[in-house]
């Protein structure tokens, strides 16, 4: 029997070839050195860090190219698969703006190089496949698991090196006859890459990240096509599809790199010249348990592995972006301090800048990141930010805001137009904690310590507030009012001005520190706030009265 006539029984429906694939996905049009990059995770469930990184440098790469930036929906392994998980992907990307070009997903499809679901493109692979068994470059196997599980457990007897290659590929050597009659007769079998490769050789290629970088050959006789539906495996499927989408740079972690000879030799069984690679590191944190051990981040043990933990917890898009950004390419930070207001698709990327020892994700970082993107928003813009977020996830914020969308607003624009803004806040979910006192229901239900300075006594206290709200409560400006609180000091006896009442304490029944930590207690209940004046002039003297009142009960 020949090739032909095996392919024929293998794949009896198939009468598309890979010459019609090549004329139905043409050589893209674009400029010179444009790169077409995809975002190609399997629907297994929400995105993580580790494949949004890619993401991020593949959509960087083709928009700094004028290139194009596709998804493709990896969906092969259907055991795994999550119904929801491609309209997560979507929402995650869309809610980051790292939107693609061409992708597939609620029933429309937007570019030519589809479908852009695996599962939907199998007559593509089995033309393939067909090409690679004519060639007699793939055959079928039918080794049962247990017949494989034997194998693997005689070479580790024998200390030889594990898998399906040379003797041990026993099915390698079938005829053609002996395969078509175990077909006939219905025995289940995937089909095999008949591997040229050699262990004793090396391949070489040029990694974006590491520059000349060489492995083993492959040797393996991989399974390409699996069992029963005919899904081909990852390896297969993602040749063929860069292929025919004509994928120009793959960007993928550095766990792939062992895999490239076997990816380099599949390209090569059809003549097909291969993408270029950049293996980013693995993506490092310090273990919370033990800061002294620095370990890969975990989808499973780490929440903020997942994107949707930044979702959630209402981190501003462009801190995010920035924290990833900072360190992918070390030189980010400074570039962005240099150019504050600028898209991070302005700053010159070099995968040659990205690091091949790890990337440590700090969280540190990014809160200190997002603090100063928060506090650079105008007032209005980061109440309808977090307005939106607080739909979604926090309706007690949202309450407060809908009661009165303009106090909420100045609240919010305390100390925050100047140039060096407050700088409390580094995601949506920390502004209840932020600004919970302004709200008189939620302060006088709170359960609450009122942080007195030590030594502050009733008489103290009460003499102070009395007088204050009697005589100096001045708002005419902050600086009226600062002088009202000096004028305020001496006529009780304090000292108006902290250099005074450090050189003569014993003068003194206290400073001007004193007064204002009382009056900032009182009003709120903590000694750290953001500006006092501030908030005495957005309680009013009503307000301020009945919170004193409270106070004093817990001298």
């Amino acid at each position: 029997m020949t090739n032909l006539e095996l392919v024929q029984l293998i794949f009896p429906d198939i009468s598309l070839t890979v010459e019609d694939c090549e004329a139905r996905y043409p050589a893209r049009e674009l400029p010179e050195g444009a790169c077409v990059t995809r975002f190609a995770p399997s629907p297994t469930g929400f995105v993580h860090i580790g494949n949004f990184m890619p993401a991020l440098i593949s959509y960087v790469l083709a928009k700094r190219s004028g290139g194009v930036f596709f998804l493709r929906n990896e969906d092969t392994d259907k055991k795994r698969e999550v119904g929801s998980a491609l309209r997560l992907i979507m929402e995650t990307l869309a809610h980051f703006g790292i939107l693609p070009d061409e992708y597939e997903a609620d029933g429309q499809t937007v570019g030519d190089y589809g479908p852009y679901v695996q599962s939907e493109r199998k007559e593509i692979y089995h033309a393939c496949l067909k090409r690679l068994v004519e060639r007699g470059r793939a055959y079928p196997c039918f080794c049962a698991p247990d017949k494989l599980d034997a194998l693997r457990a005689s070479q580790e007897a024998a200390k030889q090196r594990t898998g399906y290659y040379g003797t041990y590929a026993v099915c390698r050597d079938l005829s053609n006859d002996e395969r078509a009659a175990r077909i006939r007769k219905g025995d289940p079998f995937v089909l095999r890459l008949l591997s040229e490769g050699h262990s004793a050789r090396r391949v070489r290629f040029r990694d974006g990240v590491r520059g000349e970088t060489d492995f083993p050959e492959n040797d393996q006789d991989i399974v390409i096509m699996k069992t029963g539906w005919g899904l081909p495996t990852y390896h297969f499927a993602h040749a063929v599809d860069d292929h025919f989408m004509r994928t120009t740079l793959v960007v993928r972690g550095e766990e792939w790199l062992p895999s490239v000879p076997v990816h380099l030799e599949l390209f090569r069984a059809f003549g097909w010249c291969p993408p270029a690679y950049i293996h980013h590191p693995l993506i490092l944190k310090r273990d919370q348990d033990d800061p002294s051990c620095v370990r890969k981040i975990s989808k499973r043990k780490d929440p903020e592995a997942l994107m949707e933990y930044y979702i959630q917890k209402g981190y501003p898009i462009e801190a995010v972006v920035d924290a990833l950004m900072t360190i992918i390419n070390s030189n980010f930070e400074d570039w962005r301090t240099a150019n504050p207001g600028a898209s991070f698709l302005e700053f010159p990327f070099s995968p040659r800048k990205i690091s091949v020892s790890g990337a440590f994700f700090d969280l540190d970082k990014l809160d200190s990141i997002s603090r100063e993107r928060l506090s650079r928003l105008p007032a209005v813009l980061l109440r309808d930010l977090s307005c939106a977020w607080a739909e979604q996830y926090n309706p007690i914020l949202l309450d407060w805001i809908r009661r009165d969308e303009d106090y909420y607003t100045e609240i919010l624009n305390i100390e925050r137009e100047q140039p060096k803004p407050r700088k409390d806040v580094a995601c949506f979910c920390g502004i209840p904690d932020y600004l919970w006192y302004m709200y008189d229901d939620v302060f006088e239900a709170r359960e609450k310590r009122y942080q007195w300075n030590e030594g502050t006594v009733r008489v103290d206290a009460a003499e102070i507030l009395d007088l204050y709200l009697a005589q100096y409560y001045c708002m005419d400006s902050q600086e009226a009012w600062f002088g009202a609180i000096k004028e305020l000091c001496t006529a009780l006896g304090f000292a108006a001005a902290t250099k005074d009442y450090k050189k003569n304490p014993g003068a003194y029944r206290g400073s001007l520190v004193d007064v204002t930590t009382i009056l900032r207690v009182a009003a709120t209940s903590l000694r750290m706030t953001f500006d006092l004046y501030s908030i005495m002039r957005l309680l009013g003297p009503e307000r301020l009265r009945r919170r004193f009142d409270l106070a004093l009960e817990t001298l």
